[in-house]
């Protein structure tokens, strides 16, 4: 028989996967594996990378948001395994499945996993420390993803995002941003910037139509300097799917690049608050192994 090892962040979503974990371990016994639960919190992150370390799985299933997918796949990458993942989503954006196709219902998601179909897909290294899988951004409403409050993200979803975000457009705050590619070099006011692996950010669909998980390259869009009201017609065109082809935002693609800027400029990585500028960045082609669903 198979063993995975399925790593769950019990508050996260609503919290579905520990109320159903008997159907889990029911699921995975059918098809011919055993599976070993871990309950993860904040103070537990040493004992799963001892956990992954020194037992042997075929494959991790995570539940949770993009951060805690995150987590494991740097425990993965830091450590040199040859292993898989399988995600079920649980967060309040979850981008990074949405760019995968992964669907939210966890019964569907078990199905991909043991269909068995896997995708090699690229990473982001930051600065040669920090991983990043579908997203990082700089600068204003970069901290709404982790400073909005929980029970309003329970409540509305990645809409908790948006509201919270039109709230700070009055206190917007330009930065000059110096990027540096294998190709160009550009300098000039931002206001935000959002380094993009997957399609998704944010819980919006399709910011960068034309985003690959596995080319090798990143998307990079840049928000320049901006009156108020064009910053929130931007919010609208998100919405819409039009948010590129605006006059004030950039966009360009590469596999490496630096960016420098004021040190107090707001980062997440994949939801979560990192560290300040500047950083360097570069994409690993097809790095980790993820679980997908078949292309039809």
């Amino acid at each position: 028989m198979k063993k995975a090892l399925i790593v769950y962040n019990p508050l996260a979503g609503n919290r579905y996967v520990p109320k159903q974990l008997d159907y889990i371990v029911a699921r995975f016994l059918e098809n011919d594996t055993i599976v070993v639960p871990f309950r993860l919190s904040r103070e537990n992150s040493a004992e799963l990378e001892k956990v992954l370390l020194n037992e042997s799985f075929d494959y991790v299933v995570v539940s949770g948001g993009d951060g805690t997918v995150n987590s494991i796949a740097s425990v993965i990458l830091d450590n040199g395994l040859d292993m898989p993942i399988g995600v079920i989503p649980a967060g309040t954006c979850n981008d990074f499945a949405r760019s995968l196709n992964i669907p939210t219902d966890m019964k569907k998601c078990l199905d991909i996993i043991f269909s068995g179909n896997i995708m090699e897909i690229d990473t982001g290294l930051i600065n040669g420390e920090k991983y990043c899988l579908n997203t990082c951004a700089g600068g204003n409403f970069v901290d709404v993803s982790y400073s909005t409050d929980g029970e309003l993200k329970k409540r509305f979803g990645p809409l908790a995002y948006y509201m919270t975000a039109l709230g700070e457009l009055a206190a917007l705050k330009p930065v000059r941003l110096k990027l540096t590619t294998d190709d160009e070099v550009i300098e000039g006011e931002f206001l935000l910037f959002l380094i993009l692996n997957g399609r998704h950010a944010a819980g919006f669909w399709n910011l960068v139509e034309e985003a690959d998980l596995s080319d090798g390259y990143m998307d990079i869009l840049l928000v320049r300097n901006c009156l108020h009201v064009e910053m929130a017609a931007l919010f609208f065109k998100v919405l819409n799917n039009d948010f590129v082809n605006d006059r004030n935002v950039m966009w360009l693609r590469t596999g490496k690049c630096r960016i420098e800027g004021d040190s107090g400029f707001n980062l997440s990585v994949d939801g979560e608050e990192w560290k300040s500028l500047p950083i360097d960045i570069e994409f690993l082609h097809r790095k980790i192994k993820v679980f997908a669903p078949s292309k039809q």
